[in-house]
């Protein structure tokens, strides 16, 4: 469930994406310096957006640097540093790796057993770090493990899980703005967790794999998209409306991009694949 919170870079001006390739290519330094080769790989989208969104909100220091780095050794590229984007990459480890074991548990792929493996201990430094909310976080994906088991087909509570995991990475902070990011979280972690079943429900389909959306999908194949899209705008809708009551100025522009069109783009590749697809037919 990673990679749904990305830009809709048509729609930036250069310099807005030129601060969130630094906050990015920032996450992959922290990713690096704290966990090593095996923490850049975990490398996600979704938890740049954390440390924008965290860094609007709270405003601590941030140091721009040009460097060099081993994706793109001949070119300098600008790297971002500060105490969100290393709370973001710690939090980055923690999903990641839960995931990897979760693919393992569901489909039995070798590659991901392998990458918890590498993972475990940086993981554990995590676990140390945030025992609370490690503890919550884990909670959250063992009820999302049984449920599943149980072929529980409530999409609203299947996704208020996942919804409860993402309120507790928004929400770092037990202060006056802890309420507005928690809702966020729990409302973009539902956007989330309904998006990865409407982009998987044929290929559950076919292997047979749980996906609450997969009745939906039998029932009515026609409208199937369209209604899915009212559930994900009402999502996104309540993520937003939280988003507008927080006193963010900095970089306020490329997260409206994400919020408001960004996160829809696999959507539209999702629909656009189906289209084709049933043209085909």
């Amino acid at each position: 469930m990673f990679g749904y919170i990305v830009v809709n870079k048509p729609e930036m001006k250069f310099r807005e994406f030129d601060v969130y390739h630094a906050f990015y290519c920032g996450l992959c330094r922290s990713l690096q310096r704290q966990y090593g080769i095996t923490g850049e790989l975990t490398l996600t989208y979704d938890m740049t957006f954390v440390a924008l969104l965290l860094t609007g909100v709270y405003e601590p220091e941030t140091v721009i640097e040009t460097k060099r780095c081993v994706v793109h050794p001949l070119h300098k590229q600008q790297m971002a540093s500060n105490t969100f984007l290393d709370y973001a990459a710690d939090m980055n480890v923690l999903l990641f790796y839960e995931k990897c074991r979760d693919d393992w548990n569901d489909e039995k792929k070798w590659t991901r057993k392998a990458m918890a493996g590498l993972l475990k201990n940086a993981y554990q430094k995590v676990t140390e770090k945030y025992p609370q909310k490690t503890e919550k976080i884990l909670t959250c994906l063992e009820q999302i493990y049984q449920a599943e088991k149980k072929n529980e087909l409530d999409i609203d509570k299947m996704s208020g899980y996942y919804g409860e995991v993402m309120a507790e990475v928004f929400a770092c902070y037990p202060d006056v703005w802890e309420e507005s990011l928690r809702k966020m979280g729990f409302f973009m972690g539902k956007f989330i967790y309904l998006m990865d079943a409407f982009d998987d429900v044929e290929e559950d389909l076919k292997n047979q794999t749980y996906n609450p959306l997969k009745q939906a999908f039998m029932q009515d194949p026609e409208n199937f998209d369209e209604n899915c899209r009212g559930i994900l705008t009402m999502m996104m809708t309540e993520c937003s409306r939280e988003f507008e009551r927080l006193p963010i100025l900095e970089n306020v522009d490329i997260l409206r991009n994400i919020l408001y069109s960004g996160v829809w783009f696999r959507y539209w590749q999702v629909v656009k694949r189906r289209k084709e697809e049933r043209e085909k037919q």
